[in-house]
């Protein structure tokens, strides 16, 4: 019994730093465009649960890197990252949501999915969250929301969020206005300054 004790504490003790070896060894062959290599390495470490492997995994089967395209596989590792909680991997499934790329376009599932990146700071989900109020696409239309997330997505250099914020602005009303800027500044509270890194 004290054998396998010991034996587990030693596995779990090294198991951490081998999966945080593969992981960078799995970026460095991305970027030197070594596909294969590095789709080998995340999806080895998707099977075991890894979140930022899945991502990465979901990614390269959306855009045919070093495996065919596959919108339903990039779809299924993009969902399992989601789940964990993944920002990025959340506003792609949204993408695939929104686009019908991989399952039946869905757009209260792509707003779903935004909303959850959004809150975590993601740039990229607040404009899409801004400018799916600004249309009414899968939300009722609703311009201070719409100005609110664009605003925020703008504020950390989202250029085309600064771009969807003043063809709102331009529907709106001076209350309305006043009241999208104070929302604005709640919403970069509660779901950009939790995200920042220092």
């Amino acid at each position: 019994m004290r054998t396998l004790l010991t034996a587990l504490t030693a596995l779990m003790l090294f198991a951490a730093p081998v999966v945080a070896g593969d992981l960078e060894d799995g970026f460095a062959a991305y970027e030197a465009g070594d596909y294969q290599k590095a789709f080998g390495l995340f999806k080895w470490l998707a099977q075991q649960g890894h979140m930022s492997a899945q991502h990465n995994l979901g990614f390269m089967y959306a855009k045919g890197w070093g495996v065919p395209a596959n919108n339903v596989k990039a779809f299924y590792w993009f969902r399992k990252a989601a789940e964990q909680g993944h920002a990025s991997a959340q506003n792609h499934l949204a993408l695939m949501y929104a686009g019908g790329k991989g399952v039946p376009a869905d757009d209260a599932k792509a707003y779903y999915w935004w909303r959850k990146a959004a809150e975590q700071g993601n740039a990229s989900a607040q404009f899409l969250l801004g400018a799916m109020y600004a249309e009414g696409v899968g939300v009722p239309k609703d311009y201070a929301k719409a100005y609110a997330w664009s605003s925020i997505a703008a504020t950390q250099g989202y250029e085309e969020a600064k771009k969807n914020k003043g063809i709102i602005k331009e529907e709106m009303t001076p209350a309305q206005i006043a009241e999208a800027q104070k929302l604005s500044s709640e919403y970069w509270e509660k779901y950009v300054v939790p995200f920042q890194k220092d």
